[in-house]
């Protein structure tokens, strides 16, 4: 029997088919329409998008971050001590009397001190002061900029760098008795500017290091002097930088201490830099008291320790003094070591005192072997042979020029040659046991330096007042130079001193301008023996003084005959 509920269920069922096929009649008939509307009407065109014309393209990307990390580390604890000490009375006491004592010292300082050098030393505090700030900045760069700087340097004067370690100049093989001279760099300082080049000298350790002393000559305008140190790694800037109050005229390097410049001045006192202290000051200085001199220093000269091992040199004037000063205890102790008296001119002045007419120093040289021995040229144009050993008589006098001596030099190779220069336009060689010299050369100019060749007996240099550098080589032409070359720019610089490179084969001359050229000798300059089949080639000192004595003895075979 089926219940009224199922009954009314089963009648409901039709009825909705019933509705549902009703509905889905005119959703067709709805569709049927609309595609007959779509193929009535034409189809538009799609809107095209306009391309980019610089072809951008916009994308966007996301980033892995990382996650963090920890790190840690463990050190060992820094080693700790326990101090303890009791304040007295008197050690506070003796603490305030050591503060007192160091307060007076300082002042008796200043009081010795010439108002010159306070005002030097007032303006150093505030440069000081001033400088404090920046001074941990600087000094941690220091070292690297140095480094860049030479190798921008090298970049910029490469041609020149590269000229210097390889060319030789290929015509010298067509010039037989001929050589040249190239230009390699050029050292100047705007802070030296109207200062003469008046001492040069190549460090002993460092061949690239030379030091440059600036000054006047000229009576009428005397200021201030200069001490440079160049390095041929950086041309364009001075290593080191040091002034002082009166012109620099002469200066020595240390061969041991090579960091200990020795310099004289023109106001007579001398001095001695420590490069490695690089202040504005000279670590010793002469002064009034000390015994400096009363006229220009014209030549100072690092000699060996004495028997305390005290450093010490010799210094000549033309005060007519010259003077040994030995470095005891940071002091400069001065001994006069002989006075040059001209022969022959002393009177007889009133109560029976004898005066006598002093000579004035100019130049001296130290004997490369015997220490005692040493010459001395003067402006009167005489050359004495002087001992250290006997201060009253010279050894031996040479009538050598007819004005002033500007430089006397020893041979490096032959003991007994030695060279001498005059502003009468001659160089001349002499053999210190003859009286007469065995070569003059006359260079139509005052001659201001010659120097020996490091690497021959018979090469030498010679600077003129003309602006000219002549070389000569006695064993290829014993008449004439072999290369006479103009070395600075314009006709009225003055050369004043030249210097051989101890290894390089280049020299440095400088002007009166502050200028210094550094000039490569071409192969001619320094020809050496030719190989010659199945001989092997001799050299060495023995070599070097056969060759010089071979030349003399014609010479002396000569003068016999005569």
């Amino acid at each position: 029997m089926m219940s009224e509920t199922e009954m009314l269920e089963e009648e409901e069922e039709p009825k909705e088919a019933e509705a549902g096929s009703q509905t889905d009649v005119p959703a067709a008939e709805a569709a049927e329409k609309v595609v007959e509307e779509e193929l009535m009407t034409p189809k538009q065109p799609k809107e095209q998008k306009l391309t980019n014309k610089f072809n951008f393209s916009e994308r966007a990307s996301q980033t892995f971050n990382n996650r963090l990390r920890d790190r840690e580390c463990q050190m060992e604890p820094p080693p700790r001590t326990n101090f303890s000490a009791t304040a007295n009375q008197w050690e506070i006491y003796d603490a305030y009397v050591e503060e007192l004592e160091k307060q007076e010292k300082t002042k008796e300082k200043e009081k010795t001190k010439t108002p010159v050098a306070k005002k030097m030393g007032k303006m150093a505090t505030r440069k000081m002061t001033s400088m404090e700030s920046q001074s941990d900045d600087i000094t941690k760069v220091t070292q690297a900029a140095k480094i860049v700087e030479r190798m921008v340097n090298q970049n910029t004067y490469d041609d020149v760098a590269q000229d210097f370690k390889y060319y030789e100049d290929a015509a010298d093989e067509y010039r037989d008795q001929e050589g040249t001279l190239l230009p390699l760099w050029k050292f100047q300082n705007d802070k030296a500017k109207h200062l003469a080049v008046t001492a040069l000298c190549w460090n002993p350790k460092y061949n690239d290091l030379f030091a440059v002393g600036h000054g006047s000559y000229d009576f009428m305008k005397q200021s201030r002097g200069m001490l440079l140190l160049y390095s041929m790694k950086n041309p364009s800037f001075p290593e080191y930088i040091f002034s002082s109050d009166s012109g620099i005229m002469c200066l020595d390097m240390h061969v041991a201490h090579p960091y200990l410049v020795v310099v004289g001045h023109y106001d007579g006192n001398v001095a001695i830099y420590n490069l490695k202290k690089p202040h504005a000051q000279p670590s010793f200085r002469s002064s009034a008291k000390s015994g400096k001199h009363t006229d220009p220093v014209w030549q100072v000269r690092w000699q060996k320790d004495d028997m305390n091992n005290n450093l010490n040199f010799f210094s000549v004037s033309s005060d007519g003094r010259i003077v040994s000063w030995t470095l005891v205890k940071s002091e400069l102790v001065h001994t006069d070591v002989i006075k040059l008296k001209m022969e022959g001119s002393t009177t007889e002045g009133l109560e029976g005192l004898q005066i006598y007419t002093v000579g004035c120093g100019t130049a001296f040289d130290f004997h490369k072997e015997i220490d005692y021995l040493f010459l001395v040229g003067t402006e009167e144009g005489k050359i004495y042979k002087c001992s250290k050993s006997y201060s009253s008589q010279f050894l031996d006098t040479y009538d050598a020029h007819n004005m002033a001596v500007d430089a006397v030099s020893w041979n490096p190779y032959h003991t007994k040659v030695f060279m001498s220069c005059s502003s009468d336009w001659t160089v001349k060689i002499w053999d210190h046991t003859i009286k007469t010299p065995m070569f003059i050369y006359d260079l139509n100019s005052a001659v201001s330096d010659v120097a020996w060749a490091p690497y021959s007996s018979t090469v030498f240099a010679a600077v003129t007042t003309n602006g000219r550098t002549h070389v000569f080589d006695l064993s290829i032409n014993k008449y004439e130079a072999i290369c006479n070359q103009p070395v600075v720019a314009k006709k009225k610089n003055k050369t004043t001193h030249v210097k051989f490179n101890p290894i390089y084969p280049i020299i440095i001359v400088g002007d009166d301008r502050g200028h210094i050229t550094c000039l490569k000798l071409s192969p001619n300059l320094r020809k050496m023996p030719k190989e010659k089949k199945g001989q092997e080639v001799q050299k060495g000192p023995a070599v070097e003084i056969a060759k010089l004595d071979k030349l003399l003895n014609l010479v002396r075979e000569v003068k016999t005959k005569k």
